[in-house]
């Protein structure tokens, strides 16, 4: 995992952790559905902070016998497991809430301590999601921009805790304006509207986030710009003739599997063929340094089609 991946985790975590135990203290006091969805919300986000770096652990251990590819995809999945946690611990339980508090409506009690505790916990969201695009900022193109950041990213963690994090403000909006629309009008099922967009809010986060890992973990292609410097570094090598296919896959965010049928110049015999296929082989390297493993198969170009 990368150092900055990890220090936006770290900051989403300690502020998470922080907002969790003052929105169930606020809970108590004020009997607020809106905080107390908010309180579930922070949980499931602390907890998907660990379960990254869980994630992170376990896809640096080395390979095995059983997985000779090593173990970057629990990176993946664990990415996957956080969308689910979402969807559910966050999303269903907020949605939950509001509507037990719609049908049994009551009066949040201690105002001020609800909104003193949101506003903190906005400064504390505000900090952490600061500290992730800044260091989304070090590896996003400038060009780029922040959606498709998050579509095509193959580091799952940034993107993650960037769509927590974005979550996590607008949902601290919504409780805001939930507890204050119901002091105003002394309607307490203003309070479990905001729970319910709360819960709203996070399953569609969650969905989202469950699609884009999904299909990181069934197997992603290199990038475009990653494939296409690839290609060039085959077919500009002098003892290629033809690059009949390539194919790409990552096997981790760091890690990219490359497989290559590639039509060598005829006169090679077979010492010189193999000198010529581990050449090829350190030029795919030079240029894309997460070709952590490359296979390339000598071949003929049989026909437009031929693979």
């Amino acid at each position: 995992m990368q150092e900055g991946s990890k220090k936006a985790i770290v900051a989403a975590f300690i502020a998470n952790l922080g907002i969790a135990i003052a929105k169930l203290v606020g809970f108590f006091f004020t009997r607020s559905a809106g905080l107390l969805a908010e309180a579930g919300h922070s949980m499931a986000d602390t907890s998907n902070q660990a379960l990254l770096l869980l994630g992170g652990r376990r896809a640096a251990r080395a390979a095995d016998e059983d997985h000779p590819f090593g173990f970057g995809r629990e990176r993946y999945f664990w990415a996957f497991v956080v969308a689910l946690v979402l969807f559910s611990m966050g999303g269903l339980f907020a949605l939950y809430e509001g509507i037990q508090k719609l049908i049994d409506p009551h009066e949040t009690e201690n105002l001020p301590i609800a909104i003193g505790i949101l506003v903190m916990a906005i400064g504390l969201e505000t900090f952490s999601l600061r500290t992730a695009v800044r260091e989304a900022n070090h590896v996003k193109p400038k060009e780029m921009g922040w959606w498709e950041f998050v579509r095509t990213s193959k580091s799952p963690e940034l993107p993650v805790v960037l769509l927590e994090d974005i979550g996590a403000e607008i949902g601290l909006f919504l409780a805001l304006a939930g507890v204050g629309l119901a002091a105003i009008t002394h309607d307490p099922r203003w309070d479990a509207i905001g729970s319910i967009a709360i819960g709203i809010l996070l399953i569609v986060i969650g969905i989202v986030l469950a699609i884009e890992t999904k299909g990181l973990l069934v197997g992603e292609r290199a990038g475009t710009a990653a494939e296409e410097a690839i290609r060039a570094a085959i077919t500009d090598h002098p003892t290629v003739r033809n690059l009949i296919h390539l194919r790409t896959q990552h096997i981790g965010p760091d890690v990219l599997l490359v497989g290559a049928k590639i039509e060598f110049v005829n006169e090679f015999d077979t010492a010189r063929l193999a000198e010529a296929v581990d050449a090829v082989e350190k030029s795919i390297r030079a240029v894309e340094p997460s070709a952590r493993w490359v296979y390339l198969e000598p071949d003929l170009l049989r026909s437009a089609g031929g693979t």
